[in-house]
């Protein structure tokens, strides 16, 4: 079965408030067994737009991938972060070629 990921390209415009989504969102990562593959961090953007921050989290199924985003918790942690940041989330299944 294929992992899944969530990938995104996001600006956070009130670092302060952010850390209380970055504390509301880990238990529900948690429970779905995300992992954090790319957590800002130095890179470059070679083609394209991006925004300045990159963060990819890593689930052991693209179907846990959608759930975790789908569910009470995720959702509830999500409310925080509207408003003070900006991002542009896909989630996408894994190839396991």
């Amino acid at each position: 079965m294929a992992k899944g990921y969530w990938i995104a390209h996001g600006r956070v415009d009130d670092p302060e408030r952010y850390d209380l989504y970055r504390a509301a969102n880990a238990a529900p990562l948690a429970e779905y067994g995300g992992r954090f593959l790319v957590r800002g961090g130095a890179r470059e953007t070679v083609e394209g737009k991006a925004k300045p921050r990159t963060v990819v989290i890593e689930f052991p199924t693209y179907q846990a991938a959608r759930d975790c985003y789908a569910s009470a918790g995720y959702q509830a942690a999500l409310k925080l972060r509207l408003g003070i940041s900006e991002s542009d989330l896909v989630i996408a299944e894994g190839w396991e070629g």
